[in-house]
């Protein structure tokens, strides 16, 4: 997703108004919610005091509103891509479902990506398991990796 959409993503999963959030970041009531939905539209991109103003707000790392432009099939494709050249995500098949993997010939990008991977797998299988809520999840991905040990 494209920063705005992240930005209206996180407003409404909080159940913010656009003029409630730009007030939140300093805005004038006036034109706050204009302001917002310059922003949220990808009229306007903000700077990275606002960015971090926003992060702050939704109580989210700067990451989650900043990730790669993926709002596409192509922009998705092309991530993964790179994610293959710099981190040795590889494209397999498992039992007839495409699946995605490290490469352990990448070293210590192997050991850090497994580490990471490993991390979100459990924070998924508390999920499933019931032993955390779809709310406690969520914030341990929005904030990561600010609560894990890696």
């Amino acid at each position: 997703m494209a920063i705005g959409e992240r930005i209206r993503f996180f407003r409404n999963l909080k159940g913010m108004t656009q003029k409630y959030l730009g007030m939140q970041v300093g805005f004038p009531e006036k034109t706050a919610d204009i302001r917002m939905a310059q922003y949220e539209s990808g009229s306007r991109t903000p700077k990275a005091d606002l960015t971090n103003s926003l992060a702050e707000v939704f109580g989210v790392s700067t990451s989650a509103l900043t990730v790669p432009d993926i709002d596409s099939y192509n922009g998705l494709m092309h991530t993964l891509f790179t994610l293959e050249d710099l981190y040795g995500l590889k494209i397999t098949e498992l039992d007839g479902e495409v699946c995605l993997h490290l490469d352990k010939g990448m070293g210590t990008n192997y050991i850090t990506m497994f580490e990471m991977f490993t991390a979100w797998k459990e924070q998924a299988e508390k999920l499933k398991n019931g032993e955390i809520t779809k709310e406690e999840y969520d914030n341990w991905r929005y904030n990561y990796p600010k609560n894990i040990k890696v």
